[in-house]
C-alpha cells in the first residue's frame, strides 16, 4: 500500500452501543461525496437481508486468516467465536477515490487502527444519557439475562477509553451531531500537518512571487545607489 496522502485521513466513529454510531454514520454518507464506508470483513454467516460487499464482507475463516498471516487487516478481533476485521484495501480504494475512509468500529479496532494509521481521526459518540443507553443496550428485548450483563460490562470498558480519543460528541440530537462531526472534520482537514496539494502548491507560489518581486525590488535600490 502506498504512503498515506497527508490530506485524506480515516475517520472513526465509536463508542458504546446506544451511543449511535450506525445512525451517525449513515447520514454523513448520504450528506457527504468524499466519505467512503469500510465495510467490514467478518468469518460469521449473512443475517436475512444482508448483501456481501455492502453490510460486510463475508469470507471463510481461511479467507479471514490468510488475511491475518499477510497483514493485510487494519484491525480485526474475535467476537463470539466469529472474526470481524477492517481490510487495509479499503483504505486504499478509499485514497484511490480522493476520498477520506469512514468506519464504525469498537474501541478495541480504534485503538489497533491508530498503531497502524496514526493519522486517524476518533470520535467518540455518547448516548445522552442513562436511560437511553439502557434501552439501546437491551436491544428489541429479545436477549437473555445473561446477553444483557455482557452488553452492560462491554459498554462499561468502552466508556474507560473515552480519553484516547481525539473528540467525544454527546449524540442527543442527530441534527446538532452531524454538525459537530463536520466541524471537527473540517477543522481538521485544516491543521497544517494535512494541507491538501492544492494549498501546497499555493504557498509555494506566492513564496516564489514575493521572492522574485524581493529580488527585483532589491535590484532597483542597487542600481540606484
Amino acid at each position: 500500500m502506498r504512503p498515506s496522502p497527508s490530506h485524506l485521513f480515516p475517520i472513526v466513529l465509536a463508542g458504546p452501543s446506544g451511543g449511535g454510531k450506525t445512525t451517525v454514520r449513515r447520514a454523513l454518507l448520504e450528506h457527504h461525496s468524499d466519505l467512503v464506508f469500510s465495510v467490514s470483513a467478518t468469518t460469521r454467516q449473512p443475517r436475512p437481508g444482508e448483501i456481501d460487499g455492502k453490510d460486510y464482507q463475508f469470507l471463510g475463516r481461511g479467507e479471514f486468516e490468510a488475511l491475518i498471516e499477510g497483514g493485510d487487516l487494519l484491525e480485526w478481533a474475535e467476537v463470539h467465536g466469529e472474526l470481524y476485521g477492517t481490510p487495509r484495501a479499503n483504505l486504499q480504494r478509499a485514497w484511490d477515490e480522493g476520498a477520506h475512509l469512514l468506519l464504525d468500529i469498537d474501541v478495541q479496532g480504534t485503538r489497533q487502527l491508530r498503531a497502524i494509521q496514526p493519522d486517524a481521526l476518533t470520535v467518540f459518540l455518547l448516548p445522552p444519557d442513562y436511560d437511553r443507553l439502557v434501552d439501546r443496550l437491551r436491544g428489541r428485548g429479545s436477549e437473555d439475562a445473561g446477553t444483557f450483563r455482557r452488553r452492560m460490562r462491554t459498554a462499561l470498558s468502552e466508556l474507560s477509553e473515552v480519553e484516547r480519543f481525539d473528540y467525544a460528541v454527546v449524540n442527543d440530537d442527530l441534527e446538532d451531531t452531524l454538525r459537530a462531526v463536520e466541524a471537527i472534520v473540517s477543522a481538521e482537514r485544516h491543521r497544517v500537518k494535512r494541507l491538501n496539494p492544492d494549498v501546497r502548491e499555493l504557498v509555494r507560489d506566492l513564496s516564489e512571487s514575493l521572492n522574485g518581486m524581493l529580488g527585483a525590488s532589491q535590484t532597483q535600490e542597487a542600481r540606484r545607489e
